[in-house]
This record gives structure tokens, C-alpha cells and sequence, in this order.
């Protein structure tokens, strides 16, 4: 009997893993990282007038959102007060958002919805020698 019990428990167990798996595995965030490059001299690291700008999209937080930000700790890196334009490949879907954040401790950062599929995002700097970030990803 204890042997008919424990077979049961565990092909109980993995039909249990096997269901619950994919579920963890669809939710969990993922960091895509693009750079903003600076311009000044073909200079990839930047200059004094134009930094090397690191941008990450975080998808999988929430169902059909993207969250723009930077790649440095505490979410720094990416520009302040910058044009987001993102198209979703997938349905043509479109729209815009406006990186937040200021000099005064708040990084950059906006949330996009966009709906799931695939998703193309470009950052606009507003001004200065530095030409626009561009990443597409996949949005559950």
C-alpha cells in the first residue's frame, strides 16, 4: 500500500512541477540592455559633453508593460526628461512616453504600455551631439 501511496505522490509531484514551472519561469522580469551612443568624434565612451548613456527595458513585471530605465545601480544611467517611441511589431500598435527623474536623487525612468508582442523602442535625446538608443524585445 505505502508503495501504491508513493507513486501516487510522486507523479502527483511532477504533473505539479511541470504545470507550475512555465507559470514562474513567464513571470519572471527580464533586463534587456541598449546604449544611447554619444557622438562627439566617433568616441564610443563619450566625452565630457556627451556620457555614454546605458538604458534597460524591464519586461515581464506586469502583462504589456515595459518599464525604461537605467542600467547603473539604482536604476541610473539612462537620460532625464527624454522622448520614449515605441511601436509594437506585433500589432501595430504606438505611442510615446517621457522619461521622468531629475538631477536631485530621482533616476530616469517611464513605464510604456504597449500590450504583448514584439516591441521596438527608441530613446530620444532632446538635444546635443548623441544619437537615439534603439532595442526591440519580446513583451509577454
Amino acid at each position: 500500500m505505502t508503495s501504491l501511496v508513493r507513486r501516487l505522490f510522486a507523479g502527483a509531484s511532477v504533473v505539479a512541477v511541470s504545470v507550475l514551472a512555465p507559470a514562474a519561469i513567464a513571470s519572471a522580469a527580464v533586463t534587456v540592455p541598449f546604449q544611447i551612443n554619444p557622438a562627439p568624434f566617433g568616441n564610443p565612451n563619450g566625452s565630457f559633453d556627451a556620457p555614454p548613456v546605458h538604458c534597460v527595458a524591464i519586461v515581464g513585471e506586469q502583462p504589456g508593460t515595459v518599464k525604461i530605465t537605467g542600467a547603473k545601480d539604482e536604476r541610473w544611467g539612462c537620460m532625464l526628461s527624454t522622448e520614449v517611441r515605441w511601436l509594437n511589431l506585433s500589432t501595430g500598435a504606438s505611442g510615446t512616453g517621457q522619461l521622468s527623474g531629475d538631477n536631485q536623487g530621482i533616476p530616469g525612468e517611464t513605464t510604456l504600455q504597449t500590450g504583448a508582442g514584439q516591441v521596438a523602442v527608441a530613446v530620444l535625446p532632446a538635444s546635443g551631439p548623441i544619437t537615439p538608443g534603439f532595442a526591440t524585445f519580446f513583451v509577454p
